[in-house]
């Protein structure tokens, strides 16, 4: 799952000065989730802004609104006619739902409401904690179901730094040391011996270094 988080008001506030008319747009996917833009925080957010405006001398027409996805064309499109009025769209989505947006509706001013901040999972109400970085050359296999290019400091593909200490970070002690989780898991499923084996240099050029990522699956074209 995406994970994001709203920036300050004091950004979106400077944001949309010389705006008249905006329009809030949520997005219920990841970021409704994740309780950063959904139906609920579109609505707080409105509410925010007419209030510091208002402290502000000012007033602008908000109107709110919530897409089932900002990622997905046929919700996308609609936008460019509807939009057309107002001086920009303040998204909710992720920076994909940002993007994609300023792509496809060419002459809507989009600004990102969100900071999108990593790939995590929900490990109990208001805490995500990032598993992934979505690197595009997976090794979970090798690993235990471990991710160490996103859970390591230094994303260190074969075992431990020197500076991990009784299983924590060297970086940050509050963190556990992947590696020694990863040789825990591979203990206890009777593979530790596979530690000993080392992983090829990875690509990272499928990590998006080469340019942005794309993908094609022939059998879903029409």
């Amino acid at each position: 799952m995406i994970i994001a988080e709203r920036k300050t008001l004091k950004e979106l506030l400077e944001m949309v000065q010389g705006c008249n008319r905006i329009m809030i747009l949520g997005c219920r996917g990841c970021v409704a989730v994740c309780s950063a833009g959904g139906d609920k925080e579109v609505s707080i957010l409105a509410s925010a802004l007419r209030l510091g405006l208002s402290r502000q001398g000012k007033e602008i027409e908000i109107q709110e609104r919530t897409l089932v996805r900002q990622c997905d064309p046929e919700y996308i499109d609609p936008l460019n006619e509807e939009a057309s009025d107002f001086d920009a769209v303040l998204s909710m989505a992720c920076g994909v739902g940002v993007n994609f947006i300023a792509d496809r509706c060419e002459d809507i001013n989009v600004l990102p409401a969100l900071n999108t901040t990593f790939y995590g999972a929900n490990l109990s109400s208001g805490e995500w904690k990032e598993m992934c970085a979505g690197c595009g050359a997976c090794v979970l296999h090798l690993t235990g179901g471990l991710c160490p290019v996103a859970r390591c400091a230094k994303s260190l593909s074969n075992g431990p730094c020197g500076g991990s200490q009784g299983g924590r970070c060297e970086i940050n002690p509050d963190v556990p040391c992947i590696w020694q989780q990863i040789y825990d898991k591979l203990s206890r499923l009777n593979r530790s011996d596979e530690m000993k084996n080392i992983m090829p240099i990875r690509d990272w050029t499928q990590a998006g270094h080469g340019g942005p990522r794309r993908r094609i699956r022939e059998d879903l074209l029409p």
